[in-house]
């Protein structure tokens, strides 16, 4: 049975610093693409970045401010967090796409985290 567990949110004030972690298990953790999304109450999902083999992406309002990783061995995925805003405040999930074909084609994903929240204090 595949879970993926986020981990590593909190709250913290403006200009603080978190590291999220998502941990995936029952599977071989061999992605095509692993993403970091977020939602705040009453507004949309939104990517914040994503990783696939061909490099990463951010949002323009993280650039600089975020980055993304993961240790395969460990099977984790991790946002690192910086000079955080409260703007920033949401439900972080993490989203992965297994390695298949046209995988790279494909906008949905396999799985996904049950979320890890965020909260910044100005």
């Amino acid at each position: 049975q595949v879970h993926v567990v986020e981990s590593g949110g909190g709250s913290v004030q403006a200009g603080g610093s978190l590291k999220l972690s998502c941990a995936a298990s029952g599977y071989s953790f061999i992605n095509c693409k692993m993403s970091w999304y977020r939602q705040a109450p009453g507004k949309e999902r939104e990517l914040v970045s994503s990783t696939t083999i061909y490099g990463t992406t951010y949002r323009d309002s993280v650039k600089g401010r975020f980055t993304i990783s993961k240790d395969s061995a460990k099977s984790t995925l991790y946002l690192e967090m910086h000079s955080l805003k409260p703007e920033d405040t949401a439900m972080y999930y993490c989203a992965a796409r297994r390695l298949g074909a046209y995988c790279y084609f494909r906008t949905d994903f396999d799985y996904w985290g049950q979320g890890t929240q965020v909260t910044v204090s100005s």
